[in-house]
């Protein structure tokens, strides 16, 4: 392999990156083909914005079925904004970091109120929305409109980081990178870069072995040229995240129905459904002994469940009852055949499973 000597690299030419971008993008469903944009054929903002509140945190391969079904129940968002909040909780289950399924509702419906059910097309505009901060905004106004805005995600950070050779950590260095990445985003085709972008660090640019002998900017990157890009880009060390502890208590009756009850509206997990749990927040523990359960039965203790989110780790000691007689003073009962349509969190699926079995859910 021939290294470029760093004093005959130049900035990296946009027009490299969207020829290879028209040859080999990746198709999407929220998507249209480049080809199209020369007729005016853009992509439709409720699918754009849709897709990228669900990228969050979010593998592209997991939310594509997420996606399609959305669509196919709310096709637009005047859709989305009269659909029963419950039905659309029931839809995002499994997605995660559930904030952002009730700041899906509350946007749509200021969509409709605000903006006549159209999304409006600047950054500032879209940005005064509920659940949209700076990526998202400047997503929308660069793939659905065509503005000229700065889009930065993870696999953006990291083909800017190798191009220029950032050694800089994150987050320390989202400000170079960002002066860097307005450095060589285009007037022409911005919506497209953006996505080429994307494309380039999810496909090529990838964290472990990129394919650089495919890049179409490698004779113009700097860490290319060191001959190691793979350590870029660069990560100030992880704190550790805190450890919370709980209890689930899972109750089956002889009808073969589940408890289950609804969280409050307010913090983690708001407005989903659980099992009958502790207390516990990213802050406190909770109980985790069986004398803390909703109401008196043989609570057997079955296992431990352990769930990762953003800023704790939570341990779940689960309890399984089975109960004679059901009451309704604490939930309702779910057949377990029905599980699947509930909007029941990942955490609380594992506890049932843990304590009833993966064979008796299906």
């Amino acid at each position: 392999m021939t290294l470029t000597p760093r004093s005959q690299l130049t900035r990296p030419e946009a027009s490299l990156l969207l020829a290879w971008y028209d040859r080999h993008h990746r198709e999407l469903p929220w998507r249209v083909d480049p080809k199209m944009h020369a007729a005016g054929i853009r992509p439709d903002p409720y699918f754009v914005w849709l897709s990228e509140v669900m990228l969050q945190q979010t593998t592209v391969q997991a939310v594509k079925a997420y996606f399609l079904k959305f669509i196919s129940v709310w096709p637009t968002v005047v859709d989305l904004a009269a659909a029963d909040r419950e039905e659309v909780l029931k839809a995002w289950a499994g997605l995660g970091y559930y904030a952002r399924a009730r700041n899906l509702i509350k946007c749509a419906e200021e969509v409709v109120d605000r903006f006549g059910g159209k999304f409006p097309d600047t950054v500032e505009e879209l940005a005064s929305l509920p659940g949209i901060g700076d990526y998202t905004s400047a997503a929308i106004a660069a793939i659905a409109f065509n503005r000229r805005a700065l889009v930065m995600d993870g696999n953006v950070e990291r083909v800017i980081s190798r191009v220029f050779a950032i050694e800089m950590p994150l987050p320390a260095a989202k400000p170079l990178m960002r002066a860097c990445l307005d450095a060589i985003t285009p007037q022409d085709r911005p919506g497209d870069f953006a996505q080429a972008m994307m494309d380039l660090g999810a496909t090529v640019c990838s964290p472990r072995r990129p394919a650089c002998v495919f890049c179409p900017w490698r004779n113009d990157c700097r860490a290319f040229a060191q001959g190691d890009p793979e350590p870029f880009p660069f990560k100030a060390p992880k704190k550790e995240k805190p450890v919370r502890l709980g209890a689930a208590f899972v109750a089956l009756d002889d009808a073969g129905r589940v408890l289950l009850r609804k969280r409050g509206e307010k913090g983690l997990l708001g407005g989903m459904t659980e099992v009958p749990t502790t207390d516990w927040t990213a802050r406190q523990d909770g109980a985790t002994d069986p004398e803390a359960a909703p109401f008196a039965a043989d609570w057997q203790e079955k296992g431990m469940v352990t769930h990762v989110f953003t800023h704790f780790q939570l341990r779940l000691t689960i309890y399984f009852a089975k109960v004679m007689e059901a009451s309704d003073d604490h939930g309702w009962w779910e057949p377990v055949a029905n599980l699947e349509g509930q909007a029941l969190p990942t955490v609380m699926k594992k506890a049932i499973a843990v304590a009833i079995g993966e064979k008796r859910q299906k």
